[in-house]
């Protein structure tokens, strides 16, 4: 290296900007969001609704039909796990999306990666205001693994420039791990680089004692004060419906999604010690009542003996159940 390759910028002459956000306080405009939560907890339905509001210039929270309050902006949304004519587009026609605005690139012949330049091309053609990858394990590329940062780290970034030349929102949804903790920084699937790249991290999970409600809570905002929780309900009749913002943190949600999963250990423990060996049985109702005695739930034992290959049989009039052979 010579004296004269490289280069000093002096903070005197950076001219300051003003964040532009797509939501305030969750997606930034010219930088990576991560959207992240167990599946089937409904964040590519919220991230589908997101996009609806954007291309029509309705409030964000808004229903369908809503008046335009902004420009609509243009989004490509690329997806590896569903159907865009039976389950994408549907989705998008019940939220009053403005489809014209939304694009995809075709991956029949070439499957999409982070460092694709179809991507660039992509957001240069359609002048994408957002690009959602989802999820975004699937856009890695060829023989990358999420959890070394060094094959991560270089993708992230190409990303983040990306993001910021076009001036567009860039969101990663993914997947929770398992871990045993309630801490929002360890609980995204893959490298923590992930998390670090990103300037906003959004945890989608169920609400407590509220089985059709979800939140979407911020867990990191580098940007500015981090944001209320907002919730959506997801039911039968209704569809999806935004309530508003949600008393609760983003801490909490994952104490909730942990005790579950806590309840199904312990449940298990319980089976291992009551239980005798294989091909021996106890009878259903003495198991139930024990169970109740240890304040496991009916469901969480079934869904805990299901798991486990315990099975119950009914002689003459009385259920037993037990390890099968």
């Amino acid at each position: 290296m010579t004296e004269n390759n490289y280069k000093i910028i002096n903070m005197d002459d950076v001219e300051i900007e003003q964040v532009e956000w797509l939501w305030e306080g969750f997606i930034p405009v010219g930088k990576l969001t991560m959207l992240h939560g167990d599946p089937g907890k409904g964040k590519t339905m919220a991230m589908l609704n997101l996009i609806a509001a954007f291309t029509t210039g309705r409030a964000l929270l808004d229903p369908p039909g809503s008046p335009q309050i902004r420009e609509p902006i243009n989004v490509i949304y690329q997806t590896a796990e569903d159907g865009l004519a039976d389950t994408v587009k549907p989705r998008l026609v019940a939220a009053g999306a403005d489809c014209s605005r939304i694009s995809v690139i075709d991956e029949g012949e070439k499957m999409l990666s982070m460092t694709d330049e179809r991507l660039i091309w992509a957001i240069r053609e359609t002048e994408a205001g957002l690009v959602v990858l989802d999820p975004l394990q699937a856009y890695l590329g060829e023989n990358v693994d999420m959890h070394r940062a060094n094959e991560v780290r270089p993708r992230l970034k190409r990303l983040g420039d990306m993001a910021a030349e076009n001036r567009c929102g860039m969101v990663l949804v993914g997947h929770l791990n398992k871990k045993d903790t309630a801490k929002p920084e360890y609980r995204g699937l893959g490298s923590m680089d992930f998390t670090a790249a990103a300037r906003s991290v959004i945890l989608c999970a169920e609400a407590p004692r509220e089985r059709d409600v979800r939140v979407l809570a911020s867990t990191k905002c580098s940007l500015t004060y981090p944001p209320d929780p907002v919730a959506f309900r997801l039911s039968k009749d209704k569809g999806f419906e935004w309530e508003g913002t949600y008393d609760i943190t983003a801490e909490e949600l994952l104490q909730n999604t942990r005790t579950k999963g806590q309840k199904t250990v312990e449940a298990k423990e319980f089976l291992a010690a009551e239980l005798p060996e294989p091909g021996e049985y106890i009878p259903s109702a003495e198991l139930l009542e024990r169970a109740k005695e240890k304040k496991i739930a009916e469901k969480t034992l079934r869904n805990a003996m299901k798991d486990l290959g315990i099975t119950s049989h009914k002689e003459s009039d009385r259920w037993f159940t037990g390890y099968a052979v």
